[in-house]
């Protein structure tokens, strides 16, 4: 099968909704190309679509911990025995498309995944490609597993899928959230992520959370615990501020 063909497949293997891994096995030739031909499929997407080519999408490793995944998405967390003894839920995504030609518009977002949604919002941000390179170090310096490439899928319902569950909870994303989330794309739920820690809302205080607040939208919308957990802000874990994810 040559190139030309075996995109051809590949794209309509993508238009009927069939993960990386599946398409693989149907054609029978390395996750890898695969990988590399979903990458193109998806920039040919973005291009009818209007919006500016992605030249890279991050997450942190580990970003699933306490999360139910559609598998059949064949999203991969790189290492999550990595994390097995943390707590989870903070999840950070970084998202750059083409600007100019040496130029690139960068996105971050720092995601409660377990309750609250989006935190922070970084961005958008114009550096050059070598910037962005000196740039991902820092921006996921907080998380002792790194950072892994993730395709702008899992971006889109990793944010915006916790923007509709933490309203559904009562908590409205970040303000700067309106002007980066036209940077994530077009999308539609439901996400493929079950958002809580195994399925609840976890509450884990930050040091610019209101807890008393917080705890209080929770009991008015699913009820009182056990419908939900939290940390006593006493025995909460060290944090990070939000800010030490945008440095």
């Amino acid at each position: 099968m040559g190139d030309v063909e075996l995109l051809d497949q590949v794209r309509r293997l993508r238009s009927e909704g069939k993960p990386p891994k599946a398409i693989a096995r149907a054609l029978g030739v390395p996750p890898s190309v695969v990988a590399s031909l979903v990458r193109v499929v998806a920039a040919e997407r973005d291009a009818v679509a209007g919006e500016p080519e992605v030249a890279g999408c991050w997450i942190n490793v580990g970003w699933s911990l306490g999360l139910a995944v559609d598998q059949s998405r064949g999203w991969v967390d790189e290492d999550e025995a990595a994390s097995e003894d943390a707590i989870g839920g903070l999840v950070s995504v970084l998202v750059a498309r083409r600007h100019r030609w040496d130029k690139v518009s960068v996105c971050g977002y720092l995601v409660d995944a377990y309750c609250l949604g989006v935190k922070n919002v970084r961005g958008p941000d114009i550096k050059n490609e070598l910037d962005l390179r000196r740039f991902l170090p820092d921006y996921f310096s907080t998380y002792p597993h790194g950072w892994q490439d993730a395709p702008i899928e899992l971006a889109r319902h990793i944010v915006f899928g916790a923007v509709e569950y933490a309203r559904g909870l009562g908590f409205e994303p970040h303000a700067d959230f309106t002007q980066a989330a036209d940077h994530l794309g077009t999308w539609q739920g439901p996400s493929a992520i079950t958002f809580g820690k195994d399925g609840k809302p976890f509450f884990i205080p930050g040091p610019h959370d209101n807890p008393r607040e917080v705890i209080k939208t929770l009991e008015r919308t699913v009820g009182p615990p056990p419908n939900f957990h939290f940390l006593a802000p006493q025995a909460a874990p060290p944090t990070f501020a939000d800010d030490d994810y945008f440095l």
